[in-house]
């Protein structure tokens, strides 16, 4: 790339886990341009509000507006961000550029017990803020006790490896970015459990008139990760979904066929309506649509109003 500026700056929160992957982003950023690239640590409202669970905050962009702020004023040329994080309503006049290849997508459980959802004890403790982690587990386990468990990635997992909580449930993907997958106890299949959209992938959003940013996404960005997160988000916009809502989507590729898994679920676990489609890889938007319709045609609707009408999202988790 012909360089048409000095340097670039990569808007990113500050927890270690977006630290690495802005540094993995500014790595290659650094190696494509030659230009010096630097990091702007911007707090966000995720970030700010740790004693409360994700769904009673409300709200979306809980980890992105702050970011998309900058982004809008100039001061941050792109922002890295994890797609499972990002809105799929961006401000006008930015958008998600690039997704460089994505890694293991599957939900991961540590314990200092070494546990899996299968041989967890009767009415063990688990560890999620997670809607989607909620629903599935207490569909597949409805005897276990759910403890919210909020903060870093190193926080949460401690909470277990120390007996605070039996397990926790994260995400694979930020796990082995940063070096700890010796401390997965065990990987939940796709089969059991959905993931989140997005999850596993990562995200730059920058502004659409940025053309010297539009330039370099190309070159760091991976086709096949950004035509399944594409098929996913349909999902999650269409549903109207976030983390106050328990819905999942996993997309993947078998050579030219795009195949993808979804579900929506009470908080109570008692109901969960999941489907796998698949169509061509070229057209990732029109299988969202299909999914969307299957599961709205299956029940999904009357779930979601019960879940976005509670009043007391504490009774949802504990019901």
């Amino acid at each position: 790339m012909t360089p048409t500026r000095e340097k670039l700056v990569i808007g990113t929160r500050g927890s270690k886990l977006a630290l690495w992957q802005s540094n993995y982003i500014k790595g290659l950023a650094e190696e494509i341009t030659g230009l010096p690239v630097e990091l702007k640590i911007i707090k966000t409202t995720g970030d700010k509000i740790l004693d409360v669970p994700l769904n009673k905050v409300g709200g979306k962009g809980l980890f992105t507006k702050e970011l998309e702020v900058e982004l809008m004023a100039g001061t941050v040329d792109l922002c890295v961000h994890s797609m499972k994080d990002v809105p799929t309503e961006l401000p006008e006049g930015l958008y998600i550029s690039a997704t460089p290849p994505r890694v293991d997508p599957r939900d991961a459980l540590v314990s200092g017990g070494g546990y899996d959802l299968v041989t967890l004890p009767q009415g063990a403790r688990v560890g999620t803020s997670s809607l989607r982690r909620i629903a599935q587990v207490r569909n597949l386990r409805p005897d276990v006790e759910i403890v919210d468990v909020r903060g870093n990635l190193d926080t949460r997992m401690r909470k277990a490896e120390d007996g605070e909580v039996d397990v926790v449930i994260l995400a694979s993907a930020g796990i082995t970015r940063m070096g700890w997958a010796d401390r997965i106890s065990s990987y939940i299949p796709t089969t059991q459990m959905i993931s989140a959209v997005g999850q596993g992938a990562i995200g730059i959003e920058i502004r659409m008139d940025d053309e010297f940013m539009r330039e370099l996404s190309e070159k760091l960005s991976d086709p096949d990760t950004l035509t399944c997160v594409t098929a996913e988000r349909v999902v999650m916009r269409r549903l109207e979904g976030g983390c106050q809502v328990p819905i999942g989507a996993y997309a993947r590729l078998d050579g030219d066929v795009l195949v993808m898994d979804a579900m929506v679920g009470s908080v109570d676990g008692t109901t969960i309506i999941r489907d796998t489609l698949e169509g061509p890889a070229g057209d990732p938007i029109a299988l969202g649509e299909r999914m969307v319709q299957s599961l709205l045609a299956k029940g999904a609707h009357a779930i979601l109003e019960v879940v976005r009408a509670a009043n007391d999202v504490d009774g949802l988790l504990n019901t």
